[in-house]
């Protein structure tokens, strides 16, 4: 991924938006650090929807047969 310092940036927007466009994304450095990323809005919205843990758990294609049985164990105690 491609640095560019901020000033560079705001002098060529239109050329980081056709690479980020392209799939290229840069990053843009603000007092030497990383302050901002450009990438395309396809990007960001694929990367924006992540499901939760539970959401790929229920829709993962297991048939009941395939989930191991739980193992029962008595509960332990636990002093507070």
């Amino acid at each position: 991924m491609r640095e560019i310092y901020l000033r560079d940036a705001e002098a060529n927007l239109s050329v980081l938006v056709d690479q980020a466009v392209e799939g290229k994304p840069s990053i843009i450095m603000r007092h030497g650090r990383r302050a901002a990323v450009v990438l395309s809005y396809e990007e960001w919205e694929r990367l924006s929807h992540v499901s939760s843990f539970g959401r790929l758990l229920v829709a993962a294609p297991l048939v009941a047969d395939e989930v191991p049985e739980r193992i029962p164990s008595p509960a332990r105690t636990v002093e507070f």
